[in-house]
């Protein structure tokens, strides 16, 4: 059998040797520049081994407090037996041959860097080229490791990114004047729940909005209120992205439908509706379908399904939420000691593709037993995060949907009364805020006499 041509080994990888001379030979003309690239630039970042090395000796003089020049630099290269590896002194000295006088250390930077990048995609497309040709394992494992390797590299490129306060403000849309003018910053996506948008701000871009509950509790119900609030809101309607793992898009559809006409949904299942509620069906069918709300039911959705989804979606579409109904029910790709490992996984992978897609996600969790098992208070606690792992630490916030009804039914006076509790808010306050829920329409409102007087701080 003739031997499979391997395109990697037949040509050189992206570099750009000028570019890391460059930067190697500013590190050593100029005191203060190991200091502009140690955070940005790692040796991996270097195509050639010398290049490597010389690199990481230029770390261990910073690292003692030494100058770095090229006698330093010779000196350290010879006590590590590595000065003839790297065509000694006469290459350090050439290092700089050609600099310019005013040179640009950060464009060289990102040059290497951009190299160094191109270098990894290939080498990650390589690996999982070979794993396939050579049936490793199986097809699903291999596409788990590809897209953790994906996401790595993604990761990777967004660290290094630090702005200084100047910069800041200069790339900020308006200057100075904008930025500290309250009326022209950027407003979060309003709830349409107005004690909750005066605590939080409303949604913003680049957030992670986790939702939890109990089951029964209303937290699709709440999600989807939200997602129609935010695509039929008159004053700025975005589009929203809703991937269920739960529900099918025609469930989704009919609750969305009924909460908006205000239909009962056993009712409209039933075949049982008056020409009143018809009609306001109808109206809502119109609505609806204006509406910028995209359903995904796909089973066996993943991180890079929806990664792919929402860049096709956000191209054609103002993108402004994304609901995911719910996390435990997604599968991360890969292999994990356990399931809190999984579950960190999603979550850090959805706080990634917020940041990085600049639109609020709200992702709705499962909570654990211990509200039911726990005595007197029932509330919910960030302790009880089902699978919690790194939910709590990678949300912006944190928010429970508790309905006392449920735990006491006979009590009239708490009926169609729910509380949205804000454990967590990174930039903002925590407290309660009080809800009608109509369980009839699996919708949320606000209070009628919504006064301020119901919220309580959270202990």
């Amino acid at each position: 059998m003739a031997a499979v041509r391997d395109p990697l080994l037949e040509q050189s990888l992206p570099d750009n040797l000028d570019a890391e001379r460059f930067v190697l030979g500013s590190i050593m003309s100029s005191e203060n520049a190991f200091l502009q690239v140690a955070g940005t630039l790692s040796a991996e970042d270097f195509s050639l081994e010398k290049h490597k090395r010389i690199f990481l000796r230029m770390s261990d003089l910073h690292e003692r407090g030494e100058k770095i020049d090229r006698v330093t630099l010779a000196n350290e290269l010879m006590k590590q037996g590595q000065l003839q590896s790297v065509d000694g002194l006469s290459y350090l000295v050439s290092l700089d041959d050609g600099l310019p006088r005013i040179y640009n250390l950060d464009s060289y930077v990102g040059i290497v860097k951009e190299k160094a990048l191109l270098r990894r995609i290939i080498m990650v497309s390589h690996d999982t080229i070979s794993r396939c040709m050579n049936c490793e394992d199986e097809a699903l494992q291999i596409l788990g490791n590809v897209e953790d390797a994906f996401m790595k590299l993604g990761d990777v490129q967004s660290k290094n990114s630090l702005s200084s306060p100047a910069q800041i403000i200069t790339e900020y849309d308006g200057g100075i004047n904008a930025f500290l003018d309250t009326s022209k910053r950027i407003k979060g996506i309003s709830t349409g729940y107005l004690k909750f948008d005066e605590m939080t701000g409303g949604l913003r871009e680049g957030e992670l909005f986790i939702l939890a509950a109990r089951p029964a509790m209303g937290k699709t119900a709440l999600a989807l209120n939200i997602a129609q609030h935010v695509a039929g809101n008159p004053a700025n309607s975005k589009a929203v992205a809703v991937f269920s793992l739960e529900m099918s898009k025609e469930s989704l559809l009919t609750r969305m439908l009924c909460a908006a006409a205000r239909v009962d949904q056993q009712r409209f299942r039933a075949g049982y509706l008056n020409p009143d509620e018809r009609r306001a069906l109808q109206e809502a069918m119109y609505q609806m379908v204006e509406s910028p709300i995209f359903i995904d039911d796909s089973a066996g959705t993943n991180l890079m399904d929806v990664h792919a989804k929402l860049r096709r979606l956000q191209a054609e579409h103002d993108l402004g939420l994304v609901v995911i109904d719910y996390l435990q029910l997604m599968q991360g790709r890969g292999r994990f000691e356990n399931r809190v490992q999984e579950i960190s996984s999603l979550s850090r992978g959805f706080k990634l593709m917020s940041k990085e897609l600049r639109v609020p996600f709200l992702v709705l969790s499962q909570l654990s037993r211990a509200p039911e098992t726990r005595p007197g208070d029932h509330r919910p606690m960030l302790s009880d995060l089902r699978e919690s792992g790194s939910i709590e630490q990678d949300a912006d916030m944190v928010a429970f949907i508790f309905r006392e009804e449920v735990y006491r039914p006979d009590k009239e006076s708490l009926k169609g009364i729910a509380e949205l509790i804000l454990a967590k808010q990174r930039n903002g306050p925590t407290g309660r805020v009080k809800l009608a829920y109509l369980n009839r329409f699996t919708k949320f409102e606000n209070l009628a006499t919504d006064t301020g007087e119901d919220d309580a701080p959270f202990e």
